[in-house]
């Protein structure tokens, strides 16, 4: 019969500590209005991609350091085949900032590899010939900051003013062209 009442209790503690992660699981960290968590990246190696980014080479920077006034990043898996398919649209969506002076000023475009090795990353950056910068998070120590999210995931984010690290947009994967979804961002920021 004790054994029978520790077991009970054991399962009732179990269940109360499910409980209690499931409602922390429902409050999504990337909600718009919410501020990005901290986290820090290691310069590209690529000169021309620390340009990009407004960076010097081989320092560690965190997001707001990056000259523009929108970042859009992209949480990404070499192995997830929804971000796959998705690679050519998303380097159109690159081409499309790049090709509007006014818009490659103001808008920055990066990717983070979720679990992926830096190998793994220059694989996917290869295969895809991806020019925007990539970070690998091998670790997924910036995966779990950012509430461990589904493949592909896309939060944008101010980088100067008041709204200074805020999200202003956050989806998982549904990416509908380049164009839609440059209107979108565009429609939905507001850095000022």
């Amino acid at each position: 019969m004790n054994k029978f009442k520790i077991i009970i209790c054991a399962l009732l503690i179990s269940l109360l500590g499910c409980s209690s992660y499931l409602v922390a699981a429902d409050k999504n960290i990337l909600d718009v209005g919410n501020q990005l968590p901290l986290f820090s990246l290691s310069a590209p190696p690529d000169l021309k991609q620390c340009t990009y980014l407004g960076l010097q080479a081989n320092q560690t920077f965190s997001l707001e350091q990056i000259k523009g006034e929108i970042v859009i990043i992209e949480i990404f898996s070499m192995y997830c085949p929804h971000c796959q398919k998705d690679a050519p649209a998303i380097n159109e969506l690159y081409t499309l900032i790049q090709n509007d002076p006014s818009l490659a000023r103001r808008i920055k475009l990066i990717g983070i590899g979720a679990g992926n090795s830096t190998f793994e990353v220059d694989i996917f950056k290869n295969k895809y010939q991806v020019e925007f910068p990539l970070f690998a998070d091998d670790d997924l120590s910036i995966h779990e900051k950012l509430g461990s999210v589904r493949t592909p995931y896309f939060i944008g984010i101010c980088t100067q003013g008041q709204k200074k690290n805020r999200i202003f947009f956050s989806q998982l994967a549904g990416f509908a062209g380049a164009r839609n979804f440059l209107d979108e961002i565009l429609k939905q920021a507001d850095c000022r």
